[in-house]
């Protein structure tokens, strides 16, 4: 980001903080009023006169271009441009954003031509925090920006990483990046005290398993509770869930599912009925049996189910080995559920039976050394239960990975995906409408790392998921 800018002096944060909250309980007192307000350029107009700010600062100024400094990332339909303008409508400052690749928005974003003029003090700080906040809006999980030298320190203040130094117009610059948490808040928030909390449960080789093998028998059984809120919001659709992660969980250990156990919580027996229905439809569309359960009545939402099925080979979460290639088989038909966008995919719901227990039954067919079902973790934070379940680390191929187009990287990695399986080894799945390839590989150490067609490796969880270990 070539940039003028005025940093905010470290005497006036707290001000200007102290500002900031007055303003959220009303009108600002005199005097500490922005000097400017951060928008989307939505017209010709602004446009020109945010190029106009470049085309004085760095061509006239700096002299880093000749003639002009618009290049085709100004063409781009997807370039996104901010700007800073002040209260009388005069823009002051802009910056430009927008997907790094020509290709499909694989979620690598750059920021750049960050400029500012006039007496707008601090709108450079402004419209770097406002583009990041749209980069992470955008899904992206990587943005960076090339700085020059006599800004690397006001973007260091601003919390940005410095990845190392860089020539852009035959100048010094540095090469920055924005961190961005947004995968390691997930998995911290779902899956990090597993560990010593379930220590000592499981059979050996399977610790951490989707699902259990019965010791002395083929059976295997799986058991998940659907999160209180989304059966008291949805219950039609908690109830489809509900079948819907326990065959998964049954799919992932290469099961065939033979039957269901249902606990329901509700306030009355209507409220249990449209739970019941989704759950009903749903088993019939997978074509398992419902064998029981157990309904209360005058009590909080709540729904967990039990699943039984059959594996004369059970697939381990933990088989994988360094080396072995990472495989995403997944459903990307349908869409956000109402509702959930952004967090849970639906792609069964339209789903013909059929097409359903072909899904179900891939794992099972293949044999691959290891297998999981993607869960509430997201992608990564699954693939990073099977690398450490395995002893390995991981690193996915971003470009690789199977992705709907209407869904961001950023969403897409950390959703509930509907149907997506894990798997390490060699073999192929033969998965009905689900999507197969190859984008990854488990590797020596802990963790999971992002690798970027640029060849840039980010890490994204620096070590084991639940600290339950290898299994």
């Amino acid at each position: 980001m070539s940039t003028v800018t005025d940093p905010v002096p470290p005497q006036l944060t707290g001000v200007r903080r102290a500002a900031d909250v007055l303003a959220l309980l009303g009108e600002p007192p005199a005097g500490s009023r922005p000097s400017f307000l951060i928008e989307e350029a939505a017209d010709a107009a602004t446009l020109q006169a945010y190029y106009g700010l470049r085309r004085q600062a760095f061509v006239d100024a700096q002299g880093l271009f000749t003639g002009t400094d618009l290049d085709d990332r100004d063409e781009d339909p997807r370039t996104v441009v901010l700007i800073g303008r002040s209260h009388s409508g005069e823009v002051v400052g802009g910056v430009r954003l927008g997907p790094a690749t020509s290709g499909p928005d694989i979620g690598w974003w750059q920021g750049g031509r960050l400029v500012t003029a006039g007496p707008a003090a601090g709108a450079g700080a402004a419209l770097v925090r406002a583009a990041c906040a749209r980069a992470e809006a955008a899904g992206a999980l990587r943005f960076d920006a090339t700085v020059q030298t006599t800004t690397h320190r006001f973007f260091q203040r601003l919390g940005w990483e410095t990845v190392r130094p860089v020539q852009v117009a035959g100048t010094p610059h540095v090469l920055m990046r924005w961190p961005i948490g947004r995968i390691q808040r997930l998995t911290a928030a779902t899956k990090s005290e597993l560990g010593d909390l379930l220590q000592g449960i499981g059979p050996a080789g399977f610790i951490g398993d989707d699902g259990a093998p019965v010791p002395g028998s083929d059976l295997i059984a799986a058991c998940d509770a659907i999160v209180p809120s989304l059966v008291e919001r949805d219950p039609e659709w908690a109830g489809w869930c509900s079948v819907l992660v326990n065959v998964n969980d049954l799919a992932a250990m290469g099961a065939a599912p033979v039957g269901l156990l249902d606990s329901i919580g509700a306030r009355d027996s209507s409220f249990a009925a449209r739970i019941l229905s989704g759950l009903r439809q749903a088993a019939h569309a997978y074509g398992v049996p419902v064998l029981g359960g157990h309904t209360q009545f005058g009590v909080p939402a709540s729904l967990s189910v039990t699943a039984l099925g059959k594996a004369e080979r059970p697939v381990p979460g933990g088989g994988g080995k360094s080396g072995d290639a990472v495989r995403l088989t997944a459903d990307l038909g349908g869409g956000w559920r109402a509702g959930y966008a952004g967090r849970q995919w639906d792609s069964t719901t339209h789903r013909r039976s059929d097409e359903l227990q072909a899904m179900v039954k891939a794992v099972g067919q293949a044999q691959p050394a290891a297998a999981k079902d993607v869960s509430m973790a997201g992608v990564v934070g699954t693939l990073g239960m099977l690398a450490e379940a395995s002893g390995c680390a991981a690193v996915l191929d971003v470009a690789d990975i199977p992705k709907p187009a209407s869904a961001s990287m950023g969403d897409w990695l950390t959703c509930f995906p509907g149907f997506a399986m894990l798997t390490a080894g060699p073999q192929e799945l033969q998965a009905g409408p689900a999507e197969s390839r190859v984008c990854g590989q488990l590797t020596d150490g802990q963790g999971v790392s992002l690798r970027w067609p640029d060849g840039e490796i980010t890490e994204v969880i620096p070590a084991g998921v639940t600290g339950m270990g290898a299994a």
